[in-house]
């Protein structure tokens, strides 16, 4: 029997799982950790201490734990939260704490510099869009505007999947699906652009080499083995970012899959057979070969229920503390006896600035039309509602541009509030299913490492590994509701644009 090893790093988070040939589970824990807010708009996190501490406590753990002979262990895959940038030594060290995707805003303020060495002839043809704040290129230049010294020093400029790739076998890579996030120092076949092309921005030697999801890229060092507990020689892929993986494990592999990811922020990942550019959304070579991705994401999902839940909820998380009931479990059940449309209640859920589907970083919270009658608690499902809302937006983007879909996959920790994944079906009108393994990316990248050895054939042969746990179908009486509540989000956004980028 042979085993495969995935692990994810999140924004909250990480997670390891351990696997078999069959994609049965063995295994899977989870470490929690914090993420930095040094300043409204710059999100960091520690590469060395979180990122790489974490995958070797848990490849520690579930060794300890499950496997009796680790020379068993045949492949392992890893993702991570994708599209941010850490600079890193010749040694693979961290120069500086990474700068975390979307939700860090930092990048824009050079866009205008990007934008103008570039011109919008090139950036259409190119990118056929403008940079948003989940762009590694604008994280990069803002660097060498603001930390020169770094930036000279930075032998690479790594995703964290790539950072972690590099700790456990000293080579530099990245995949496909996430070379997006450096658009345009790539070109459109996955290589590398010139000098001439990258050097605003960077050295071409300062990017790690493209290479598919599933190719083994190198073999688990005698030091990562001492860190890990992995043996030395042991296969590693390419791995990818966290919501590639995760769609993965949800089996979106077919044309007209679609997949939403309910982890710190919502993240969706749409599947089809062509190449597909939406404003505002990207498009990309998928995981899947000869298949492409429509994606995007919100600034805010999980980190925002969390928020509420911390803020106006420390009698619920108290009470866990003291080994009382789940707090989360707690909200969703409170939520679900508020009425849909949460009596009036309005959230934008901009805490973050926002990326999907309206690209203003500068964006802001919004709690509205609070009565005396109004509780906690629908704020609470208000909160739920305003994600639901986003996704719909995501949607009707894909169906304006004509593309086919008929379910809803949810995954990540969101898929464990019954409450919500109902509102999800109820405002979008389509059923959401959620895979009998809701483990999420970490279980897509231990499926990801058995394609790459080949103990799995293909994609295609997930179809068979991945079954359905629970469905939720939509209520028409109920949507009907959410239809008219959808446009009051969004007007409600349109009409305080210019205060919320006064404050």
């Amino acid at each position: 029997m042979k085993y495969f090893l995935g692990f994810d790093v999140g924004t909250n988070s990480s997670k390891g799982t351990l696997i078999d040939e069959s994609g049965t589970v063995l295994y899977s824990i989870t470490v929690e950790h914090e993420f930095e807010n040094p300043r409204p708009g710059y999100f960091e996190q520690d590469a060395e201490t979180v990122w790489w501490g974490d995958v070797c406590k848990l490849s520690q753990q579930i060794i300890a734990n499950t496997v009796q002979d680790p020379k068993k262990i045949a492949g392992v895959g890893i993702s991570a939260l994708g599209c941010d940038v850490v600079p890193v030594d010749r040694d693979c060290m961290p120069l500086r704490k990474a700068i975390l995707y979307g939700i860090d805003s930092r990048g824009m303020e050079v866009v205008s510099d990007l934008e103008r060495h570039y011109g919008k002839e090139y950036l259409e043809r190119n990118m056929h869009r403008s940079f948003v704040s989940s762009d590694c290129v604008p994280k990069i230049l803002w660097l060498k505007k603001n930390e020169p010294e770094i930036w000279k020093k930075a032998a690479h400029f790594l995703t964290a999947s790539s950072f972690l790739t590099a700790k456990l076998t000293d080579e530099y890579v990245i995949d496909y699906f996430l070379i997006s996030c450096f658009e345009p120092l790539y070109k459109k076949n996955g290589e590398i652009q010139s000098e001439e092309e990258t050097g605003f921005v960077c050295r071409t030697d300062q990017l790690a080499r493209p290479a598919k999801t599933t190719d083994i890229v190198g073999y688990i060092t005698d030091k990562a083995s001492i860190a890990t507990g992995i043996p030395t020689g042991v296969p590693v892929v390419t791995g990818t970012d966290d919501s590639g993986a995760e769609a993965i494990s949800s089996g979106v592999v077919s044309t007209g899959d679609f997949m939403i990811q309910l982890g710190s922020t919502a993240f969706m990942i749409y599947c089809t057979d062509k190449m597909v550019h939406i404003p505002m959304l990207s498009g990309s070579p998928y995981l899947v070969p000869g298949r492409y991705s429509v994606d995007g994401g919100t600034n805010t999902a999980g980190n925002l229920t969390k928020w509420i839940r911390d803020t106006m909820y420390p009698d619920l998380v108290q009470a866990e503390k003291a080994g009382g009931e789940n707090a989360y479990k707690v909200l969703a059940e409170k939520s679900a006896g508020i009425a849909p449309g949460s009596d009036g209640v309005l959230v934008l859920p901009y805490f973050a600035g926002e990326r999907v589907p309206i690209n203003d970083p500068y964006a802001k919270g919004v709690i509205f039309g609070l009565l005396m009658n109004h509780t906690r608690d629908h704020i609470y499902r208000a909160a739920l509602e305003a994600v639901a809302y986003s996704i719909d937006q995501f949607i009707a983007l894909l169906k304006e541009h004509h593309q086919p879909l008929d379910t809803l996959i949810c995954t990540g920790g969101g898929a464990k509030n019954d409450t919500w994944l109902q509102i999800i079906a109820d405002v979008t009108g389509y059923p959401v299913q959620v895979p009998k393994y809701s483990i999420g990316a970490s279980y897509g990248d231990a499926l990801i490492a058995a394609i790459g050895v080949g103990a799995v054939a293909d994609f295609s042969q997930l179809k068979d590994l991945i079954k359905i746990g629970r469905e939720f179908l939509p209520d028409s009486a109920v949507s009907e509701i959410y239809s008219v509540r959808k446009e009051q989000f969004y007007q409600l956004y349109q009409n305080n644009i210019n205060l919320m980028h006064l404050l």
